[in-house]
């Protein structure tokens, strides 16, 4: 079976260029999202992949109505071939039910390795530069000023010893793990715990 999907980005977009040609192409069902396509979740994406069965076929008008990247394109058509479902582009040279379209979407998927690999190698170049210049990436050490002035509260309430560690991290709305760490960096020893660096 033919399912057809068609999505526009905006609610002032048209969707008839998109459902013409699917209907042309033979679809039997057209699924219709008006919504980005860097949304997660789009709903009636997610509902055709529900009810898509071995041997269906899912046609777009272009590649860009189903994938937020190329990668998220090669991750969906890959997920369809896992359950022998086919995918074609009505304005791009994919359908992957043949020869010639199997080998276009294997190239893209290649490109989309090639550009994660890119990507990989220049995060990890960038690394490199800022350590030998002494920057280290992560967050700043230390507390910001509002922290700072819950962990001298946290030292005061612990010392008086009134009130129990989950009754303190509670009255505060921290967590206890948050807790230990404002008493670490205010220098307290805290019972059954050694002081760490």
């Amino acid at each position: 079976m033919k399912i057809g999907y068609a999505r526009v980005s905006t609610l002032d977009q048209n969707l008839e260029l998109q459902l013409d040609a699917l209907e042309q192409d033979g679809c039997e069902k057209i699924y219709k999202d008006k919504i980005s396509g860097a949304k997660a979740s789009r709903p009636q994406f997610d509902k055709m992949c529900e009810h898509l069965r071995k041997g269906d076929t899912v046609v777009v008008y272009k590649l860009d109505r189903l994938g937020r990247s190329l990668r998220h394109l090669v991750d969906t058509v890959a997920d369809f071939q896992k359950k022998a479902i086919s995918f074609k582009s009505i304005n791009d040279p994919v359908d992957t039910s043949s020869s010639q379209g199997k080998l276009i979407f294997n190239i893209f998927a290649s490109l989309a390795e090639f550009e994660r690999d890119l990507i990989r190698e220049r995060t990890q170049a960038g690394l490199q530069s800022a350590r030998a210049r002494g920057r280290t990436g992560g967050r700043p050490r230390g507390l910001t000023p509002q922290a700072e002035k819950t962990a001298r509260v946290c030292e005061s309430l612990y010392k008086e010893g009134e009130l129990s560690v989950n009754q303190i991290a509670e009255q505060l709305s921290i967590s206890k793990a948050t807790l230990y760490k404002y008493l670490r960096h205010q220098g307290v020893e805290i019972a059954g715990f050694k002081k760490t660096c």
